[in-house]
């Protein structure tokens, strides 16, 4: 079918996928296959999207949390003073770095919507594989801040950008495992990065110091990887160079229904819409209470994953490990951290629920919390960390599932992908907490950390609750209503996409 005919196609009408109607209880309407066929259908086309697509795109995110965090690797092995700065000012970079990796996110993320994740990640990853070879050779404060604020500005679509590409390719509750998968990269990178940098920093020969070569390999391999994605990744489902015609067409069929009660577009022949940005999406999108309601607690909530990411190998080097043991004891908290994120991600996904498993995920966390900083024993201390690291990764993944499963109008999803970004906020939070100065207990650090996740766990709750209100107020303004202004409630474009009262927010 050529463009033409594809962009006369409008988000209306009969399609032999059904789309449920009526949403049941706390769960959006969207796509869901009826008959037998359908369903094997729609598992078959997941497979190969987790085969072909998933596992490519963990990895690129993999590459992404070995940048950001080899210098607290690099650090174990005396980084700052062999540059000729102070320890501190790891701390400062490492802070200021998300100051740019938090404000470029929207802008990063509105780029990406307009050129397609296919084109824009590879260049972002190009750049920042780069700058990671030029940290090897940076000499003073002034270069080390300059390399992290540059790294964290390239850095910071790449997350929001792919996440965004995902729901492109999964409907809203085949996602939040999926986005669990990807993300828990993040996780894995820090076991990664310490297996990676326990061998690399065993390296004697050359006339280069073995962190310098930790920033060479890890920047190299990115761009090299960089370069392999833009040939691997498809601009859209409908061009899915791993799919036949029939499952193409079938990939951009059940994502055009997932939100075709709320938003009506053309589509190309890539299977993204033709309208890729309006300026009603960036409207809506700065006046979404639901976003800015939850992105407080957001950032609460991800600080000990965001801190651990860079500064976890320098804590358990407190617990009286070797600077070289201590990259490799950090691996086993990581693994955890990945684990627990996959094990939540699939029941959220299975009953269509986040809020209660964002709730179990920060309990978990808080726990964990609560043994590290009062038992003596390192053994305990240890244990504890690991059971901090199996909570801590839960709540970031899931709150992406959840705004962009309750945010139907793909424009306005990117810049809400985008502007939650600003939780990685807690990056610059726990960079400061996590300070030298309180080494080798960081019981300070791990005081403010537990209270910060005292009051994301209320917030997340109460957010979950206000959530069921406002679905209460909807349902009620609905029965009042008659089947013709429920009609064009559905089709009138004054209240947009989720704030249509025929809309039911996810909880």
């Amino acid at each position: 079918m050529s463009e033409k005919q594809h962009s006369d196609h409008v988000e209306a009408g009969w399609s032999p996928v059904e789309t449920d109607r009526q949403a049941s209880g706390n769960v959006p309407a969207g796509h869901v296959p009826v008959t037998n066929e359908e369903k094997a259908l729609n598992r078959a086309l997941n497979r190969r999207f987790d085969i072909a697509l998933l596992p490519f795109l963990s990895l690129l995110y993999l590459f992404n949390g070995l940048d950001r965090g080899n210098v607290g690797n690099a650090e174990t092995q005396g980084f700052t003073k062999d540059i000729g700065a102070h320890p501190d000012d790891l701390n400062l970079a490492v802070s200021l770095f998300f100051i740019t990796f938090v404000l470029f996110q929207p802008p990063s993320a509105a780029i990406g919507r307009y050129l397609g994740a296919k084109n824009w990640v590879p260049v972002i990853m190009v750049c920042w594989g780069i700058l990671t070879i030029c940290q090897a050779f940076i000499k003073g404060r002034g270069t080390l801040i300059g390399t992290r604020l540059l790294i964290g500005l390239f850095e910071a679509g790449f997350y929001p950008c792919c996440v965004f590409y995902l729901s492109t390719f999964y409907t809203r509750f085949d996602l939040a495992v999926r986005i669990g998968l990807f993300y828990g990269q993040y996780a894995i990178a820090g076991a990664f990065s310490g297996s990676i940098a326990y061998g690399i920093f065993h390296i004697k020969t050359g006339s280069l110091k073995n962190w310098q070569y930790l920033f060479i390999i890890e920047g190299g391999a990115t761009c090299l990887i960089a370069i392999i994605a833009w040939f691997w990744l498809p601009l859209g489902p409908g061009s899915a160079w791993f799919l036949r015609e029939k499952d193409r067409a079938y990939a951009v069929e059940r994502i055009r229904l997932d939100n075709a009660m709320y938003a009506q577009h053309t589509y190309g022949d890539s299977g993204i819409e033709n309208e890729r940005l309006t300026r009603r999406d960036v409207i809506e999108t700065a006046k979404d209470w639901k976003l800015w309601y939850v992105l407080f607690f957001n950032i609460l909530a991800s600080v000990p994953g965001q801190a651990f990411s860079v500064f976890l190998p320098l804590v358990v080097a407190g617990l009286g490990y070797s600077s070289i043991e201590a990259n490799l004891m950090s691996v086993p908290p990581y693994i955890c951290g990945a684990v627990g994120l996959y094990i939540f991600a699939v029941s959220s996904d299975r009953m269509k629920e986040r809020g209660y498993h964002i709730f179990v995920g920060l309990l978990i966390t808080l726990v964990g919390l609560i043994i590290t900083v009062t038992v003596q024993g390192h053994g305990s201390k240890y244990a504890g960390l690991c059971i901090l690291l199996f909570g801590s990764y839960v709540s970031a993944p899931l709150t992406v599932a959840w705004l962009s499963g309750n945010t139907p109008e793909p424009g306005k999803r990117a810049l809400v992908l985008g502007v939650n970004g600003f939780g990685n906020l807690s990056g610059v939070i726990g960079s400061q907490l996590f300070r030298a100065s309180y080494a080798p207990k960081y019981l300070i650090p791990f005081y403010v950390t537990l209270a910060f996740i005292a009051v994301a766990l209320v917030g997340y709750l109460a957010y979950r609750f206000t959530l069921a209100a406002v679905n209460r107020r909807r349902q009620a303004k609905l029965a009042a209503m008659s089947p013709e202004e429920i009609e064009d409630e559905k089709t009138n474009p004054r209240r947009y996409a989720d704030r249509k009262y025929t809309f039911v927010y996810g909880l």
